[in-house]
């Protein structure tokens, strides 16, 4: 068994607080690595090693930081099948679903590389009589992240790349069930040439995330994770003075209208639904068909397709279309959800609780589900599975529709199938989610636009990636200049005007 570490000012650092948690192989269900658990005062040391790094990192100018970006993208390209790997054998999802990961926060870094575009200022000529205005924006010192299990690559560089773009040092807290693939980002962009300290991995539980909300040198926290760890640490962050983006959980809607192709509609779902085994926060868990027509024709579509479905570990290749979950808690609280829809008179058209692989009895592996019937009232209509397990809530109306999907608490992502331009139009308009895709079911969108949802998912003002990182990892400072030849002498009480 592996022990894993910390990377502390470039070095790979065993843990001292002699807490360790294990790392699982979902496939098998065997602890496959130990990590170690941060201490507030391990915390404290990173911080102290970035806080030393940085100022010398915000004094390089942003095109040759941005330089270090285009050798780390290099860099990326060149073992994106190793990191892939490393990422399948903690996680358990499919290695082209791992190399999706990787690629999707590859695509950040790349937008990265624009940074001299996104931190040039403004420049006003003349304000007044002899005077000049400009605003600069500059980097806010010792940024951190903590990152949830699901993409172990993906969202640690949506946090890190434009950070470090702009200048500042970064501290990363990913999750401790699969924690490789981060540390190996961090000394593959070292050998893009970041300087030691400017990223560190610090792994860690409960006590290193308030470590990183407590610290008064960290000046911005980005999480993603479920919703009451994002309202605590955004609530706790905010109080300490701290500039926080904290993104939440999800209940994903996709409307079907009576007007749809029910082939693409149900292609979508069957990806959108069971890809990743559920654990994406922009999964599609419930399917809202419109009209009992609609409901019918779209099951009936949906259940040859979901009894398809291959289920196994990574190492069966691309044959397999989901793998296990992360951990053995995981998998016992989706079975449980199971159970309560059954109890509470949900239809459970497709069944999976007895799903079994030979060879792999011990592993993490939950069936695809299938429920109809489903109502607003249930707890697998307002709790996020994150799991393998569609649900199906059949709308009389699409008026009813939109209101199911805009009266649930959470609004990360949703989608309508349909083939009319004014429903669409109009559902995009007025839905209040904050990602929306139109014939599209998992609307991620790419680098150069911000991925964040309303509502119970996201709290804070900027989203992720995009010019919104840019923001959110600098601040804006605007400078009034004159320069005293042939100005007159005396004093102002009033408040400057300029004339």
């Amino acid at each position: 068994m592996q022990d894993l570490y910390h990377y502390i000012d470039g070095t790979r650092t065993a843990g001292t607080s002699g807490r360790f948690a294990d790392v699982f192989n979902p496939a098998t269900g065997e602890v496959q690595a130990r990590v170690p658990l941060a201490s507030a005062a391990e915390m404290a040391r990173a911080v102290e090693v970035a806080a030393r790094a940085q100022p010398a990192w915000g004094a390089v100018n942003p095109q040759r930081r941005a330089r270090v970006m285009m050798r780390f993208v290099d860099l990326l390209n060149r073992d994106i099948d190793k990191l892939a790997e490393a990422l399948s054998r903690e996680h358990g999802k499919t290695l082209p679903d791992a190399a999706g990961d990787v690629q999707r926060g590859l695509e950040v870094v790349e937008y990265c590389i624009g940074a001299p575009q996104m931190l040039k200022g403004e420049f006003t000529d003349s304000a007044g009589p002899g005077i000049d205005m400009y605003s600069m924006r500059q980097p806010l010192g010792v940024t951190a992240g903590i990152t949830p299990f699901n993409f172990p690559a993906m969202i640690p560089m949506w946090m890190f790349a434009p950070a470090i773009a702009s200048g500042n040092a970064f501290i990363l807290k990913p999750s401790e069930r699969d924690p490789s693939v981060p540390l190996m980002l961090a000394e593959l962009i070292e050998e893009a040439g970041l300087p030691k300290g400017i990223l560190q991995v610090v792994n860690g539980d409960k006590e290193a995330v308030d470590a990183i909300i407590d610290h008064p040198v960290i000046q911005s926290i980005g999480f993603v994770g479920s919703t009451p760890i994002a309202e605590y640490i955004y609530g706790r962050g905010c109080s300490n003075g701290k500039r926080v983006q904290c993104f939440g959980g999800a209940k994903n809607h996709m409307i079907v209208m009576p007007d749809a192709d029910m082939d693409q509609a149900a292609d979508a779902l069957i990806g959108a639904g069971y890809g990743a085994a559920g654990e994406r926060c922009m999964a599609i868990s419930v399917a809202v068909p419109v009209g009992d027509e609609t409901a019918d024709r779209l099951i009936e579509k949906l259940v040859p397709r979901i009894e398809k479905l291959k289920v196994g570990p990574y190492t069966s290749g691309k044959d397999v279309d989901y793998g296990p979950v992360v951990t053995a808690a995981a998998k016992a609280n989706i079975l449980r959800l199971v159970e309560s829809g059954v109890a509470a008179g949900a239809k459970l058209v497709v069944d999976g609780r007895n799903f079994s692989l030979q060879g792999y009895e011990k592993g993490f592996f939950v069936g695809p589900h299938l429920f109809d019937h489903v109502t607003p009232d249930m707890e697998i209509y307002r709790k996020e599975i994150f799991g393998p397990v569609l649900s199906t809530v059949r709308a009389k109306s699409y008026e009813d529709a939109l209101k199911l999907a805009m009266d649930h608490e959470y609004g990360n992502g949703t989608a309508i199938f349909t083939r009319d331009g004014d429903t669409a139009r109009d559902f995009a308009s007025r839905i209040n989610i904050g990602m929306v895709g139109i014939n599209v079911p998992i609307p991620v969108p790419l680098a150069y636009h911000t991925f964040g949802g309303w509502k119970k998912s996201a709290f804070g003002d900027l989203n992720q990636h995009g010019p919104d990182a840019f923001r959110f990892y600098t601040r804006t400072k605007t400078i009034t200049s004159r320069w005293p030849s042939g100005i007159k002498e005396g004093s102002a009480f009033s408040i400057p005007v300029m004339e």
